[in-house]
């Protein structure tokens, strides 16, 4: 019989890189998972993951799950305490601010929703594109902002708009009663107290990138 994994009340708040890697642990075991492997150690997930074995024991163990002594943990039980933890298998309803490439990119990106975030529809305020659907996602004004928060329980809003838009935007979402803004613009938008705020800056991983690739390639020319 397969143990079960054990899974107490985890803190209230994890640190924020154990957070950054639960969902890589998600990604490798779900892959175990369809391949239809029962157990897993935390020296395999290590070697393919390429985090210390020790690492990976402490992170779980925030979550209170623990293995079996020289079996190891049970993979689909691991996974779907995962997901549950992360809240994967929750709707959470979304707005998307800005429906230009990126926005229309990630309203039609179905691993989101597979993922528990469901964008119930789109602002903006080009003419062109307010009134039309992007994969079945309707496209409003921005006058409607507060008016879909409300009707559609929205608790998430998604700003993928210009750096001069993306504050008018995120104080838009905060006064109708967002929770919670993922910001994919490189300004540091700020929020009040009780909004979540989570910055994906996509040109500050372009420069952190361009930086190590000029490293690589002048230490080649030496």
């Amino acid at each position: 019989m397969n143990e079960k994994v054990n899974v107490n009340r985890a803190p209230d708040i994890l640190p924020e890189p154990t957070l950054r890697r639960l969902p890589w642990y998600l990604a490798y075991l779900s892959t175990l998972k369809r391949a239809e492997v029962a157990t897993i150690s935390t020296t395999k997930i290590a070697e393919a993951l390429d985090v210390d074995p020790s690492q990976i024991a402490k992170d779980l163990s925030f979550l209170g799950i623990r293995g079996k002594t020289r079996i190891g943990y049970n993979v689909d039980d691991l996974e779907q305490a995962l997901r549950d933890y992360l809240g994967f298998d929750r709707s959470h309803n979304a707005v998307m601010m800005g429906v230009g490439s990126l926005g229309a990119a990630l309203i039609a990106d179905s691993g989101l929703h597979r993922y528990g975030l469901n964008i119930v529809a789109g602002v903006d305020i080009n003419p062109n594109l307010v009134g039309t659907e992007i994969s079945g996602v309707k496209i409003f004004h921005r006058e409607r902002t507060a008016r879909l928060v409300r009707d559609l329980n929205v608790k998430i809003g998604i700003i993928a708009l210009p750096v001069e838009a993306a504050q008018e935007a995120a104080d838009d979402l905060a006064a109708a009663g967002v929770r919670a803004i993922w910001n994919f613009t490189p300004s540091r938008i700020r929020v009040p107290e009780g909004v979540v705020i989570s910055n994906t800056s996509i040109y500050s991983h372009l420069a952190v990138m361009y930086n190590r690739l000029s490293l690589i390639e002048q230490d080649g020319v030496k």
